[in-house]
């Protein structure tokens, strides 16, 4: 059975930091390019970071550039999303997503509230 779960959301402040976790199972976790997406109501998902099987290529957003850092522990089936510098437009549910080639699969999402 296939499963993602995100995980480390929570409401902070604005500058304040966050480490998302999604942790895989049920499929070759290395074969897969992850991603992570948020959404917020009213809007269509919008892709935050991506990164390659291997760990060795990451792609972001430019809303998160030098603030956010995407990695991946293929030992432990896990990706991870470091977010720094938080601000309240960054608020959103975070979602995790599996891809390779046309098999795609997708976590249940981790909310994330920036406010002061």
């Amino acid at each position: 059975q296939v499963r993602l779960v995100e995980s480390g959301g929570g409401l902070v402040q604005p500058g304040e930091s966050l480490r998302l976790s999604c942790a895989a199972s049920g499929f070759t976790f290395s074969n897969y390019v992850m991603s992570w997406y948020r959404q917020v109501p009213g809007k269509a998902r919008e892709l935050v970071a991506s990164i390659t099987g291997a760990g060795n290529s990451t792609n972001y957003a430019d809303s998160v550039k030098g603030r956010f850092t995407m990695s991946r522990d293929n030992a432990k089936n896990t990706v991870y999303l470091q977010m720094n510098s938080l601000k309240p437009e960054d608020t959103a549910v975070y979602y995790c997503k599996a891809r390779r080639v046309f098999t795609i699969y997708w976590g249940q999402g981790t909310q994330v509230t920036v406010s002061s």
